[in-house]
């Protein structure tokens, strides 16, 4: 029998979601498969108040389907628990963040992330969203306070990703410079 698990998020939850994007010279699924798999640690760099990832513990299995979980390790030593929910190969996941146990923890009972690599042209938009679900109370400080500055964060994550992929891939399935699309400084802080 399958346990039944309840997602973070319910239909009336408030929460606080902030959305980033960027453009990557790969076709959706490439872009996908270096993604998902990247290691966090050459990514999140930290910036601002938000530390950065040294790597992941405890992964529980590949993260290549909806399931498994692991441990981010942060650089101010704090960690959360984050467990892949969805997984469509070559288009979208989506995961969830819970049990922090640093300063978040006073103000996040937990996070839904979502990336989605759609055909953009030539090449792929790349769209990541957060959905902050604050504690009772904490709507506010969330909305204005946090979610504004960790949309800066976001966005170098997304573009450092972007990179990354397109390095990794090195010819296959890049452009040619001259079919590079622009990047994006599209930035939208939905709920805001």
């Amino acid at each position: 029998m399958a346990t039944q698990l309840h997602p973070l998020i319910a239909r009336a939850d408030t929460t606080v979601p902030v959305t980033v994007q960027t453009r990557a010279a790969l076709g959706p699924s490439d872009a996908f498969d270096a993604i998902v798999p990247i290691d966090l640690s050459l990514v999140f760099k930290g910036w601002g108040p938000f530390p950065a990832v040294r790597g992941v513990k405890n992964q529980t299995a590949a993260w290549d389907h909806a399931g498994p979980s692991r441990n981010p390790d942060l650089s101010d030593g704090s960690t959360a628990t984050e467990r892949l929910t969805e997984y469509t190969a070559g288009h979208s996941f989506g995961y969830e963040l819970t049990q922090f146990t640093g300063i978040l923890r006073r103000f996040i009972s937990g996070i839904r992330g979502e990336w989605t690599f759609t055909p953009d042209g030539n090449a792929t938009m790349i769209r990541w969203t957060y959905e902050f679900k604050p504690l009772r109370g904490r709507d506010a400080l969330v909305r204005f306070g946090i979610a504004p500055l960790w949309r800066r964060y976001m966005q170098l994550g997304v573009e450092a990703a972007a990179r990354i992929a397109e390095e990794n891939l090195g010819g296959r399935g890049a452009l040619l410079p001259d079919q590079r699309p622009a990047r994006s400084a599209g930035l939208t802080l939905r709920g805001a």
